[in-house]
C-alpha cells in the first residue's frame, strides 16, 4: 500500500484545526494514519481487552493477548472462548474509556513482582533498601521518586513542587485544609456549576465544617448557554467576569483542569492570571482529567496547588495513589519552634503561620523531614515543600505502580502525546460529524412525518485548545441504553452518564486511527439498529 496520505500537519497551537480529504472515510487511510505514526509502538507495552475477555465471568489465569500458542490453542487447556469457538473474540477491543479507567501498561506486574520479591526477601528494610535489578527504589523514597518522574507530566519547576500520597478527594480535602482559609470578608469559593460528585461534596462539606452554607459561600459558574442541552462549555470570557464581580469577597478558586462531562479544556494559565491579579488568595485545579491528558505547566501558570488520580490518563490501576501540586512560593520555612499555636483565620486572611514558620497544613509523620522522620520527636519539621504535606506511610504497591505508569511516560513527551491527540480526535469529530451529515439514525423511533433530529451531538467544544483527548456525544433522548448495548455488542468500551451521555476517548498511547475508523463504523450500525 502507497503512503498517499501525509500524516496531517499539526497546527493546533496556531488555533487551526487537522483538515481531512473526502476519502479519509475510508479504513485503509485510518492504516496509513497509523502507519506514521511515531507513537504507534506504544500500544504494545499495554494490555488491551479482547472481546472475549471482556465476556470473562471468572478467574482463569489467562491474560488477554497472552498464553496463547502459535497455533491459536490456549496454554493448559484453558479456553477464553467460554462456548464461543470464533477467533473474533480474540481481537482486541476498541478500549476507548481511558478517561475512566486507563488500560494496564505490560510493566506494572514487573514492578508489583519486584516489590513483592522485596517485602518476601529483606522484610522491613525494604523501607531503606534498594536491591540491586530492581525497578523501584527503597520504600520511603518512592514517593519523591514518582515526583521526580512528573515534571515535564504537570509543568513543575522540580520535583519538590509535586508529591504522590492518598486519593484525589483526600487530597483535595488536604489542600482546602491549607488553602481555604475563610475570614469574614472572604469567605467564597468559586467552582464551576456541574464538578464531578466527589469535589461537590467536598467543596460542600468544607464550607460546613468553617460554619459556612453553600447558599452563601459558593458561587457556581454556569455555562454561557445553560438552557441548551447541546452547549454547555463554559466561555474564559465568563469565568474572568465571574471573578471580577467575587473577587473581594473570595477566599479560593477552584476548577477543574478539564470538565469531566462535556471535556471541556479550560484556559488554565489566563484564569489563574487573573484570578491571582485581583487578589484571589488561592488558585487550586482539579486535574483529573488533565494530567497525561493535555500539556500542563502548572509552575508557570502560577497555580497555588493542584490534584490529580492516576488511573485515568496515566494508567496506575483502579484506586492508585495520586497526585498534588504546591507551587514552590508556600515552600519557605522559618523553623520557629513554638507548638500549638495558629494564626487565627479572622485577622487578615494570611495562610502562612507566621509563629510555625511554614503554611498551615494538617500533618502526619510521613510529612516530616527524612532526616529527623525516625527520631520520633513530638514537634513537626516537615519535609521540604509539597513533600510536607504527607500524612501516613503510602502504599509501596500502589507506588510501584504509579512508578511502573509514569516510566511509560517518561519514554515519550507530553508535547508529542498531545500532538497525536490532536489529530486522533480531530479524526474522531470528522467521522462522527460525517454521520450527523448523512442522516444516520434521525428517523430511529420517529412515526412517519415527524421532524427528524439528528441522533446524537457533539457537546464538547470543536476548538482543539478547548478539549483534551475525550468527545462527550449527547444522545436523543431515549437512546442511551439501546446504543450502549450495541456498542458493548461490537466490542467497544466507553462510559456512559445518564441521561443521554456517550464520553469517547481515543487515548493517544494506546490507541490508533484505525481504533477510531472501527467505533465509528459500530456507532453507525447502533444508531441505525437501536
Amino acid at each position: 500500500m502507497s503512503c498517499d496520505f501525509p500524516l496531517l500537519v499539526i497546527t493546533f497551537r496556531a488555533g487551526e484545526k487537522p483538515e481531512f480529504p473526502a476519502d479519509a472515510k475510508s479504513i485503509d487511510y485510518a492504516r496509513q494514519l497509523d502507519a506514521q505514526d511515531k507513537l504507534k509502538s506504544f500500544r504494545d507495552d499495554f494490555i488491551i481487552p479482547t472481546k472475549a475477555s471482556l465476556k470473562k465471568r471468572a478467574l482463569n489465569n489467562s491474560i488477554p493477548g497472552e498464553n496463547k500458542l502459535p497455533n491459536g490453542e490456549c496454554v493448559n487447556g484453558v479456553s477464553q472462548h467460554e462456548g464461543n469457538p470464533s477467533t473474533d473474540d480474540d481481537t482486541q477491543s476498541i478500549y476507548f474509556v481511558g478517561n475512566s479507567l486507563g488500560a494496564q501498561p505490560k510493566c506494572i506486574r514487573t514492578h508489583l513482582d519486584a516489590q513483592l520479591e522485596t517485602w518476601a526477601s529483606i522484610g522491613v528494610n525494604g523501607h531503606f533498601t534498594s536491591l540491586q535489578n530492581s525497578p523501584l527504589m527503597a520504600w520511603q523514597d518512592m514517593a519523591a521518586d514518582c515526583a521526580q518522574q512528573s515534571l515535564d507530566l504537570v509543568g513543575a519547576a522540580s520535583p519538590s513542587e509535586v508529591i504522590y500520597m492518598n486519593t484525589l478527594t483526600v487530597n483535595l480535602h488536604l489542600m482546602m485544609a491549607s488553602f481555604y482559609r475563610p475570614t469574614e470578608k472572604r469567605h467564597k469559593i468559586i467552582a464551576e456549576w456541574k464538578p464531578f460528585p466527589s469535589d461537590s461534596y467536598a467543596i460542600a462539606s468544607q464550607l460546613q465544617w468553617h460554619g459556612l452554607s453553600p447558599s452563601t459561600s459558593l458561587i457556581e459558574v454556569h455555562p454561557d448557554h445553560p438552557e441548551t442541552p447541546s452547549s454547555l462549555s463554559i466561555s474564559t470570557e465568563h469565568i474572568l467576569s465571574v471573578i471580577d464581580e467575587h473577587a473581594d469577597s473570595t477566599a479560593l478558586l477552584l476548577l477543574p483542569g478539564i470538565q469531566y462531562y462535556t471535556g471541556q479544556l479550560f484556559d488554565m494559565a489566563r484564569i489563574t492570571a487573573h484570578a491571582r491579579a485581583r487578589g484571589i488568595p488561592a488558585v487550586g485545579w482539579d486535574l483529573a482529567h488533565a494530567a497525561g491528558n493535555v500539556e500542563l505547566r502548572l509552575h508557570d501558570w502560577g497555580v497555588d496547588f493542584a490534584v490529580w488520580c492516576t488511573y485515568k490518563y496515566l494508567n496506575a490501576g483502579p484506586g492508585a495513589i495520586a497526585g498534588v501540586f504546591v507551587h514552590e512560593r508556600h515552600h519557605h520555612h522559618h523553623h520557629h519552634h513554638h507548638a500549638n499555636t495558629n494564626t487565627n483565620p479572622e485577622s487578615g486572611g494570611t495562610a502562612v503561620d507566621d509563629t510555625l514558620g511554614y503554611r498551615h497544613r494538617l500533618a502526619g509523620w510521613y510529612g516530616a523531614d527524612k532526616t529527623v522522620r525516625f527520631n520520633m520527636a513530638k514537634e513537626f519539621l516537615p519535609a521540604a515543600g509539597a513533600h510536607g504535606w504527607q500524612v501516613s506511610n503510602p502504599s509501596a504497591a500502589d507506588l510501584a505502580c504509579v512508578r511502573a505508569a509514569l516510566g511509560v511516560f517518561g519514554r515519550t513527551s507530553m508535547r508529542e502525546l498531545r500532538d497525536k491527540a490532536v489529530v486522533l480526535t480531530g479524526y474522531l469529530e470528522w467521522l462522527l460529524n460525517g454521520l450527523v451529515e448523512d442522516g444516520v439514525g434521525t428517523s430511529m423511533g420517529r412515526t412517519e412525518g415527524e421532524e427528524g433530529e439528528p441522533a446524537f451531538r457533539i457537546i464538547t467544544p470543536a476548538n482543539p485548545l478547548e478539549r483534551g483527548s475525550q468527545l462527550s456525544l449527547l444522545l436523543r433522548e431515549g437512546l442511551l441504553e439501546k446504543v450502549s448495548g450495541k456498542l458493548a455488542e461490537g466490542g467497544v468500551v466507553c462510559d456512559a452518564r445518564k441521561p443521554d451521555v456517550i464520553r469517547v476517548a481515543p487515548v493517544p498511547l494506546y490507541c490508533g486511527f484505525e481504533d477510531v475508523w472501527g467505533f465509528v463504523e459500530v456507532f453507525k450500525r447502533a444508531l441505525e439498529g437501536a
